[in-house]
């Protein structure tokens, strides 16, 4: 029986790069295994910077961490 490695690239909220780095090790890996991945979620564009109470970029990083662990399940079945 041959042992996986487990698949566990989570965003960091507030860690743009790290995010973008996760999204791009999902989708090498899916190609990889030639399995069709839905796109990431799109980076916010409309942020007004004063730290508001469900800024638009806490909404990207809950999708960004929902669409890497709907991406480690994709590549698990």
């Amino acid at each position: 029986m041959q042992h996986r490695r487990p698949l566990t690239l989570s965003p960091r909220a507030g860690d743009l790069d790290h995010t973008r780095a996760c999204f791009a090790a999902w989708q090498a890996r899916a190609a990889a295994q030639g399995v069709a991945l839905r796109a990431p979620p799109p980076e916010p564009t409309t942020c007004c910077g004063r730290g508001c109470n469900g800024c638009v970029w806490d909404g990207f990083y809950a999708a960004a961490q929902f669409w890497c662990e709907d991406a480690g399940q994709a590549l698990q079945r």
